[in-house]
C-alpha cells in the first residue's frame, strides 16, 4: 500500500503531466532559461488557509531550487490582501507551477473554510462534524487533510481502514446480524482490528444491532430530529452514534442537540466553493 507522501507525489506528477505535456510553449517562448524572479500568494477572500505545506511540496518536486518564505501557516484565518508566502527562483519554474499550486490551495482552503463554518455551529456541544468519501478523485488525502485543518474530523480515509456496513451491504449479506457476524469474522480471519460501524434505517434495525452487539458505532441514516433524539435515548451510550443524510448547516445544530457523537456531511468536500487567491509577480 502506498504511503501518503507517495500518493500525493503521484497526484502532483499526474497534474504536471496533463498540464505541461511536452513543454509549456508560452513560458518557453518568452522567458529566458536563466531569468530569476519572485511571486507572492495574495489572499482575495476571507477564510481558512490550507495547503501551504502541499504547495511547498509542489514547488520542490518541480524545482528543488525554488525558495519559499512563509508568512501565514495552514489553519490560519485570512482576509483579502494578506500575503501567505513568497517564492523565489527560476521564472520558468514559477510560471509552470503556478496553476497546480493554486488549484490545490484554493480547493483545500475552500474545504477548510466550509468545515470551519460547520464546526462553529457546534460550539459548546460534544458533537463533531465528519467528512465522507464524497471527494474529488485523486485528491481525497488533500481534501480530508483540509477538513482536519478546518477543525473537523476525518471519517475513514477509504475502504481499507474501517468497516462500514451500509444498507446495500446489509441487504446483500442477508440482514443486520449476518452482516455484523461476517465483519467480525473477517477481522479475526485477517488479523485485523478495524472498527465496525453499521447503518440503520429504522428502529427495528437499530434494536437488532443493540440486541446482537459487536459494533463500535451506529449510523442513523435519514432519521428525523424526533427519531434521532429517541434513538440516542435507546442507545444510551452503549456505542458511538452518527447522524447522516441530508443534514445542512441550518439543521446541523438541531441534530447535534439530540446528543449524537458525530454528524457526517458530504458537502464538506463534494460541493465547496474554492477560496479566491492569486499568485503574482513582485
Amino acid at each position: 500500500m502506498k504511503t501518503r507522501d507517495e500518493l500525493i507525489d503521484a497526484l502532483i506528477d499526474l497534474a504536471f503531466a496533463e498540464d505541461i505535456g511536452d513543454g509549456d510553449a508560452t513560458t518557453l517562448c518568452c522567458i529566458p532559461a536563466d531569468a530569476i524572479g519572485k511571486q507572492r500568494l495574495i489572499i482575495k477572500e476571507e477564510g481558512v488557509l490550507a495547503g501551504v505545506e502541499v504547495a511547498r511540496r509542489v514547488f520542490n518536486r518541480f524545482d528543488p531550487e525554488l525558495q519559499m518564505e512563509v508568512f501565514i501557516t495552514d489553519g490560519s484565518h485570512v482576509k483579502p490582501g494578506d500575503v501567505a508566502f513568497i517564492v523565489t527562483g527560476r521564472v520558468r519554474s514559477l510560471l509552470q507551477t503556478e496553476r497546480l499550486m493554486l488549484n490545490i490551495m484554493q480547493r483545500m482552503s475552500g474545504v477548510a473554510t466550509t468545515t470551519s463554518r460547520y464546526q462553529a455551529r457546534l460550539e459548546g456541544l460534544k458533537t463533531r462534524v465528519l467528512d465522507t468519501r464524497k471527494t474529488t478523485p485523486g485528491m481525497r488525502l488533500l481534501e480530508k487533510e483540509a477538513v482536519a485543518i478546518g477543525g473537523g474530523c476525518n471519517h475513514r480515509i477509504g475502504l481499507f481502514d474501517m468497516i462500514l456496513l451500509k444498507d446495500n451491504h446489509v441487504d446483500f449479506a442477508g440482514g443486520i446480524v449476518p452482516a455484523i457476524e461476517a465483519a467480525r469474522k473477517w477481522n479475526v480471519d485477517n488479523d485485523k482490528d478495524l472498527k465496525i460501524e453499521i447503518e440503520v434505517r429504522n428502529f427495528d434495525e437499530l434494536q437488532q444491532v443493540l440486541d446482537h452487539g459487536g459494533v463500535d458505532r451506529v449510523m442513523l441514516d435519514n432519521f428525523t430530529l424526533a427519531d434521532t433524539r429517541k434513538a440516542v435515548e435507546i442507545i444510551a451510550g452503549r456505542v458511538e452514534t452518527e447522524s447522516s443524510g441530508g443534514i445542512t448547516i441550518d439543521t446541523l445544530r438541531d441534530y447535534a442537540e439530540c446528543g449524537v457523537d458525530y454528524i457526517s456531511v458530504g458537502a464538506l468536500t463534494h460541493s465547496v466553493k474554492s477560496l479566491d487567491m492569486s499568485f503574482k509577480a513582485c
